[in-house]
């Protein structure tokens, strides 16, 4: 099976001590954010968990935690954008994410490791030509370090709407200049751009429209078939394997203006203060009348002959 981290939150950015703490002890407890009394508890332990999915803004905090980490596949989306304090108040530098991009990737592998440009946002600050000269310098920079690229344009979701009432959204006009534009820089650097649910409308210039989150990319990131149960997508045309996320909403401390998974800065401070990384729960602990559910876990595996990567 595969456990992922970033749906709700960035875990290696924030709660790097706590994803230890959970990998030593060997397991995790997840509340329903649906529904607050339902708690699922993981097991986390290779036998059953195949890979583990990283979505993150920032990955260092987890370098010191590698050797915990080495018995369970894995598979990175590291996000670099280029936008400054105004739009994501507390991302770290970009020059050295990109430093630490590198070093992700001599770790874990390229095949393990996929570059997010995303959200693509338009406005005075922010133009397509900026977008263009940006692009070109990050992924000249992680040449070689990872074979494709994610890019999605700014969805304006009611929380985002809140947060970042200026925010436009970008026309199918924009959406196709920038995107053929950002399709041929990154194929003279070797990777592939897969856009995130926008559609098929730009696979005629040599986008794969087919997903960015595939089952595809766990087999290729960690060598091995997996037989895996079919899900339904997050939303309409989203391809994305996404199950078992033992994060939390409001609490991603990056702050960004054009997060989802936010309701405000206020909520998120507050969630924060109340971590305790050697809880099992990422946000406060038990509560009286929990219902504990142990999910039933099982490798999906389906063949333990590696498979041959085309590098």
């Amino acid at each position: 099976m595969i456990i992922n981290t970033g749906q709700r939150t960035d875990i290696p950015a924030f709660y790097s001590e706590w994803l230890a703490n959970r990998l030593r002890e060997g397991y995790v407890c997840v509340r329903s954010p649906y529904d607050q009394g339902l708690v699922s508890r993981y097991r986390l332990d290779p036998a059953v968990v195949d890979a583990i999915c990283f979505c993150t803004k920032n990955p260092a905090p987890m370098f010191e935690y590698a050797p915990l980490l080495s018995g369970f596949g894995q598979l990175w989306y590291v996000t670099i954008t280029p936008y400054g304090r105004d739009i994501e108040p507390r991302v770290p530098d970009k020059h050295r994410l990109l430093d630490d991009f590198r070093r992700l990737s001599g770790i874990v592998g390229r095949n393990a490791v996929i570059w997010r440009y995303d959200p693509i946002l338009v406005s005075e600050s922010y133009t397509i030509s900026y977008h263009l000269r940006a692009f070109e310098t990050m992924a000249a920079e992680l040449k070689g370090y990872t074979d494709t690229v994610v890019i999605s344009f700014i969805d304006l979701y009611a929380k985002v709407r809140r947060n970042y009432p200026e925010a436009r959204e970008v026309t199918a006009d924009e959406r196709l200049a920038v995107g053929r534009a950002l399709i041929e820089t990154a194929s003279s650097h070797g990777m592939t751009v897969r856009p995130c649910a926008e559609g098929n409308e730009l696979a005629a210039y040599g986008a794969d429209c087919g997903g960015c989150m595939r089952i595809g990319d766990f087999e290729k990131a960690i060598g091995r078939r997996l037989s895996a149960p079919k899900i339904k997508g997050a939303r309409p045309g989203c391809s994305c394997y996404l199950s078992c996320d033992i994060g939390a909403y409001d609490t991603c401390g990056h702050l960004c203006r054009y997060c989802y998974a936010n309701t405000d800065s206020r909520t998120v401070l507050e969630n924060m203060r109340l971590h305790d990384p050697k809880s099992p729960f990422l946000i406060g602990g038990y509560r009286p009348g929990d219902r504990v559910h142990d999910v039933q876990q099982k490798s999906w595996i389906s063949d333990q002959t590696s498979m041959e990567i085309d590098l």
